[in-house]
């Protein structure tokens, strides 16, 4: 992601057992990268726009953990 990142989000696989993590993190111009922890934070999916990459977890079944984390937050 060039610019940093405006917000970030943690979704789960509720399903396993410990549950799986992704990270979604988000930039101002909306452009939208997946991460995936197991895999040295690996980019696993990238969108233009924020529903995209929603709708993108959602059908893998993944749910938000309540709440986001803002940039000033987090840097």
């Amino acid at each position: 992601m060039r610019n940093k990142p405006e917000f970030t989000e943690v979704w789960i696989d509720p399903m396993l057992s410990p549950p799986y993590i992704l990270l979604l993190l988000c930039n101002s111009d909306q452009n939208c990268q997946i991460y995936d922890p197991a895999q040295n934070y690996k980019v696993i999916f990238s969108s233009n726009n924020y529903e995209a990459a929603k709708l993108w977890l959602l059908e893998d079944e993944y749910e938000p953990i309540e709440g986001r984390l803002l940039a000033n937050e987090l840097f």
